[in-house]
């Protein structure tokens, strides 16, 4: 036998769907064969799996050590998996309180898994949490923290995590609403004077992974709006604060390639010739983009310093600049 209490991050779902997770191995119908023969029970009563649970609901299961163990098998797996994964010393954490953790993602690393094998920075965060005793054994046979903004692969900065339950509906919240402001730092091609408010119309292609911006709409053209700042302006280069007001697939660096500013460094829609120069003068070799800072609803900010080979590629244009002034 085995007796479960009901903690806030698990409260509020079915307990069905509570079963699942806790026995991921188990075919559906075993499950509800063991409620209807009352070797699983809510509260000590019968219950069908439609039920919603509430904090200190009490489920309890009467199987065997051995029947449990089978079909929580790779729930098991995976935490001892979780377990050996290094903390990687590129990530690093900005901010956390009970409920929220927010990250600064190295370039290289997947957000989220793109297949079974990868080790993204959700992977590392988890791994820091059990590491931290922020998170228990326990709690990963039930409730999982997750990241719930994605960065490419090599695009660095911040990530938002959900701890807790609660920490995950107040994040996902605040981005369905857009009332969490999301800026990003970018080096472009062009000399850029002036804050502007640019729109337009998006369209993916799935197969290629890549994505085309229009000036009109048309069937699935999703709309987008991206607001830019200069920061510093270096002649033939500017790098720019974006404020992501809608939040596309490729967004950033497809519509200001658009404008005929594209990122540095951006293998998909940058300027290879650009890209080279970058790569042969100050080591660039990856898109020169940068989660900077989000502004929460509440007003409070959170920053993640621009990284080194971003730092490198700006002091070698001030060095450019002081050799070589720009006239006029």
């Amino acid at each position: 036998m085995k007796a479960f209490t009901i903690r806030e991050n698990e409260a509020g779902q079915r307990l069905d769907k509570y079963l699942r997770k806790l026995l991921p191995d188990a075919p559906g119908s075993f499950i509800y064969k063991m409620l209807r023969k009352k070797n699983i029970v809510l509260n000590a009563q019968k219950a069908s799996g439609a039920e919603h649970l509430s904090v200190g609901d009490e489920v309890v299961c009467f199987l065997s050590d051995e029947t449990f163990d089978k079909f929580s098998r790779s729930a098991g797996d995976t935490i001892e998996e979780l377990k050996r994964i290094p903390i990687q010393p590129a990530f690093s954490v900005v901010y956390e309180d009970d409920d929220v953790l927010v990250m600064n993602k190295p370039a290289g690393m997947l957000s989220q898994k793109a297949k079974e094998s990868d080790i993204s920075a959700n992977e590392h965060m988890i791994a820091y949490l059990l590491e931290s005793k922020a998170l228990t054994e326990e709690d990963l046979h039930t409730f999982r923290p997750s990241i719930c903004n994605r960065l490419d692969r090599n695009t660095s900065g911040l990530l938002l995590a959900g701890k807790t339950l609660r920490g995950l509906q107040q994040l996902s919240a605040e981005l369905k609403s857009r009332s969490m402001a999301k800026y990003y730092r970018c080096l472009v091609k062009g000399d850029i004077p002036e804050k502007k408010l640019q729109k337009g119309y998006l369209l993916k292609d799935e197969r290629e992974n890549a994505v085309s911006i229009f000036q009109n709409g048309a069937p699935n053209r999703k709309y987008i709006e991206t607001e830019y700042d200069p920061v510093e302006r270096f002649g033939d280069y500017t790098l720019l604060e974006v404020h992501l007001i809608t939040g596309r697939s490729h967004q950033i660096r497809a519509h200001l390639a658009s404008l005929g500013h594209p990122v540095i460094g951006d293998p998909k829609y940058g300027d290879e010739r650009q890209n080279r120069i970058f790569e042969n003068k100050a080591g660039v070799n990856r898109q020169l983009l940068h989660a900077y800072r989000v502004r929460f609803s509440d007003g409070s900010e959170v920053i993640a310093d621009l990284p080194a080979d971003f730092e490198a590629a700006l002091t070698w244009l001030r060095d450019r600049m002081q050799k070589e002034p720009v006239k006029g």
